[in-house]
């Protein structure tokens, strides 16, 4: 109904992404035709791609907003991680929606959720335990965190992955 308010889009990427993931969790753990499987693949990964985008537009639209989720003991600054998170989520976004690199970008992005449930969103449940709404964003985090690692264990390992070489280190 309003297109130009960005939290409208930012509320229809959060929970298509949780889907998104889901989609990718089913195809990989039902049993279903070879293709089939491969087609709900196709689907779910430039979905959760596209969110991405939005997640990494929404810290630069609210990087006030955003900035304050940052504990202030964390150096540089605040607003540096606001900076550096989003171009986190912008290159994880491209490099699932190209396909380069995809599931380096997917593991690595899956690490920056489990860093923001450690500094962001698990210590609010000790600061305000009353408050839904930390426990609501502990819990999408947490979910996040599962979206993008069944996105990761779904990109199979190619020349693309190889080329990345942190996957290499990895396995060393």
């Amino acid at each position: 109904a309003q297109p130009s308010v960005f939290v409208n889009w930012y509320g229809i990427a959060e929970p298509l992404a949780l889907a998104a993931g889901g989609v990718i969790a089913y195809a990989s753990c039902a049993q279903l035709e070879p293709i089939a499987a491969e087609r709900l693949f196709r689907i779910g990964r430039p979905i959760f791609g596209v969110c991405l985008i939005v997640f990494g537009l929404s810290h630069f639209v609210y990087l006030a907003y955003t900035a304050k989720l940052v504990p202030a003991w964390l150096p540089p600054s605040q607003t540096f991680w606001v900076y550096a998170t989003a171009a986190g989520h912008f290159a994880a976004g491209i490099a699932i929606l190209s396909g380069i690199c995809a599931r380096t970008a997917a593991l690595l992005l899956t690490a920056m959720f489990v860093v923001f449930g450690i500094l962001v969103h698990a210590p609010t449940i000790f600061i305000a335990p009353h408050t839904q709404m930390n426990w609501a964003e502990n819990a999408i985090n947490f979910a996040m965190i599962g979206s993008a690692w069944v996105i990761a264990a779904s990109v199979p390992v190619g020349k693309s992955e190889a080329e990345c070489g942190i996957l290499k280190d990895l396995k060393d």
